[in-house]
């Protein structure tokens, strides 16, 4: 007589997750074609190769212009200047804006040379002339420089960190790498999932059933199958196994040396004509034969021995449908989705709390994109809600993302949308929205952060889990930490705000002025470009960088007994500013600058010169309110000084 295996002891369902997660289901990284990558998970950071836009582009209608040609232009008292020709999208400039003169382009059209701002055609009247002279335009607005231009590199710079390890590719995230130029991308590989039912009353569905012999169509290997796709697994389906000792051994050992996972159904009961756990038993390790839950109660966890010498995992589900599908979705869907490094599915809308006060009184219905953050329950313990936005709560913080319609990356770092009615003038902070979020599978990242970008906040990034961060610069990312949507602000430079924050760590860096490889024109620091004709590519004024220099040219200034305004008007350039801290050493390897202001690091990876003018101090500050969390607490373990050095190793011009 067969010796019957009976449930005692049923394991507890902490019990059951704690050993399959003691199964390794994880498989090696791959590279897929970027046409082949939608819903796989990044195995490693995506920077950006190139500029996006690669080059100046208007933004609008109109007339490319030298700006200081339209100062003092109004509708009153026009200027006029001289219509060299035209440019059009998707064409070279065959024409070059000098002093009086303009160009008629239209938007998304390169930048002809010499100009440096975009005037829109609205603004403008057209003056033809008779006798072969030039067509006029008379101006009746005057623009700065960069005014209704997009620089090269506004979207994302080369260098920039475009998405991080971990992330999902969706159609947006293509998108971006598909403006990056990226064909193959880098990729968590999928778990192979094998299925094998089992039961001599089971038959495939399109087979013939014969009802007499009790015989029922297989159900559980299409579901299954289903579920592991949805998991984010890939399914590998067995053929059909009786009750057979031996044919069930044979199936089974053939799914382990082929899968990371084999699953099977039925087969699991105390019947004295189930053999699947002697087969566990006698060729692997069986963890767990039963689990305390209804329904579900007949469950196995344990590995199988492969051919190779290596173990696959192995779980046995029930063998009536609905419990097999009830304890896939409960244990075994979760290990797959962290195997192929998939975030839990949540529902397509949710309800939020806006984080900051949003003005709008256009009268058009406004979908806007909008980012989402969970503080959960660490808000409430660290008394985030008393002083933050009314409201729930526990509901996610909901702050603006909209950087223009022309940017790709706006889609990267929005969840979703709010419908702002035509006639709501503003949403205050606290107030309750509704975000449709742009899947059912968007999470809000773990860990928000602003701030200055630097190549040492890249590698600290990857340490931690789906974390977000904005390039907003230092200045930005002191204002939005004060007003309480930021967990942490990088920070560069001077500091004279008065913002509620610890200071988690730091380190220094080196900058100063980007030069040709060699240092052709022998710059030694700020006093040549006041004195000699040298072109100069600035950083904006929210930066970290900029603040250094601005700094640096008003102590240049006192010694020079003038005015800081003063010096700054003599630099050519110093009101032309690039966004990311790696455009202005690109500007400088394409000849298109005799100096940047950047970081010895960027410099020397980039194989240009460097003059150094200081050291910097980067700060990562967490707001006061939220050092308890989860994430936060992680950022801080990263940066002790054990992991300070770690971060800034091969980091030229970085120090502690």
């Amino acid at each position: 007589m067969t010796e019957r295996k009976e449930f005692r002891d049923l394991a507890e369902p902490d019990a059951a997750r704690d050993a399959i997660a003691s199964l390794d289901l994880s498989p090696e990284p791959e590279s897929v074609p970027l046409s082949e990558a939608r819903g796989r998970v990044l195995a490693e950071r995506v920077d950006a190769g190139i500029d996006v836009p690669g080059f100046d582009r208007a933004s609008m209608d109109g007339y490319a212009v030298r700006a200081r040609d339209t100062f003092g232009a109004d509708e009153a008292d026009p200027v006029a200047l001289d219509l060299v020709g035209a440019v059009h999208a998707g064409e070279p400039p065959e024409v070059t804006v000098d002093p009086g003169t303009c160009a008629e382009v239209s938007t998304g059209a390169v930048m002809p040379d010499g100009a440096d701002a975009v005037v829109m055609v609205e603004r403008t009247d057209e003056r033809p002339t008779e006798g072969g002279e030039p067509d006029r335009i008379a101006f009746r607005t005057s623009v700065a420089p960069g005014d209704h231009v997009m620089a090269a590199g506004a979207d994302i710079a080369a260098g920039a960190r475009a998405l991080g390890p971990g992330t999902r590719l969706t159609p947006r995230e293509i998108g971006l790498l598909s403006a990056l130029g990226v064909d193959e991308v880098p990729v968590r590989g999928r778990p192979t999932v094998g299925i094998v039912s089992t039961g001599d009353e089971l038959v495939r569905p399109g087979d013939d059933l014969d009802p007499s012999r009790g015989e029922i169509y297989d159900v559980n290997s299409t579901t299954i199958a289903a579920g592991v796709t949805e998991a984010g697994g890939e399914p590998v389906l067995y053929p059909h196994a009786g009750d057979d000792y031996a044919e069930m051994e044979r199936l089974l050992r053939e799914a382990a040396d082929e899968c990371d996972l084999v699953l099977s159904s039925g087969s699991t009961s105390a019947s004295a004509v189930d053999v699947i756990y002697r087969v566990i038993e006698e060729r692997g390790d069986l963890l767990l034969h039963g689990v305390a839950v209804k329904p579900g109660k007949p469950m196995l966890i344990g590995r199988l021995d492969r051919a190779d010498g290596g173990e696959s995992a192995y779980v046995g589900l029930p063998g009536y449908p609905v419990s097999a599908l009830t304890i896939f979705r409960t244990f075994v869907a979760p290990a797959i989705r962290e195997a192929a490094g998939l975030p839990e599915p949540r529902t397509a809308t949710v309800e939020g709390r806006m984080a900051v006060r949003e003005r709008y009184a256009e009268g058009r219905l406004r979908l806007m994109p909008v980012g989402l953050l969970d503080l959960g329950d660490d808000a409430a313990a660290d008394g985030a809600a008393a002083d933050g936005p009314a409201g729930d709560s526990t509901a996610p913080i909901v702050y603006p993302v909209d950087k223009g319609s022309g940017a790709t990356t706006s889609l990267v770092e929005a969840d979703g949308v709010v419908a702002v009615d035509p006639d709501t003038e503003y949403l205050e902070a606290g107030e309750p929205v509704t975000v449709r979020l742009f899947s059912p599978d968007v999470r809000p990242p773990t860990l928000l952060g602003v701030g200055e970008d630097d190549p040492a906040v890249n590698r600290l990034l990857d340490r931690i889990e789906s974390p977000r961060y904005l390039p907003v610069g230092s200045r930005e990312g002191y204002r939005r930490l004060r007003d309480g949507v930021p967990d942490v602000a990088v920070t560069a430079g001077p500091t004279d705000r008065d913002v509620d924050d610890v200071v988690l760590g730091g380190w220094n860096r080196e900058w100063g002025l980007v030069v040709p490889a060699g240092n052709p024109e022998d710059v030694e620091g700020l006093a040549d470009l006041l004195d000699r004709d040298l072109r100069f590519v600035n950083r904006p004024t929210g930066t970290g960088l900029r603040r250094s220099l601005d700094d640096a040219l008003a102590e240049l200034a006192d010694e020079r007994s003038a005015a800081r305004g003063d010096l700054t008007e003599r630099i050519d350039g110093y009101g032309l500013t690039l966004r990311a801290f790696e455009s202005p050493v690109r500007r400088v390897l394409d000849g298109d600058a005799d100096a940047g202001l950047g970081l010895r690091e960027t410099a020397e990876r980039l194989g240009c010169g460097f003059v150094p003018l200081g050291d910097q101090r980067v700060a990562v500050r967490a707001a006061a309110d939220r050092v308890g969390r989860e994430a936060v607490a992680s950022l801080a373990t990263e940066l002790d000084d054990d992991g300070i050095a770690d971060l800034i190793a091969g980091l030229a011009g970085y120090s502690a």
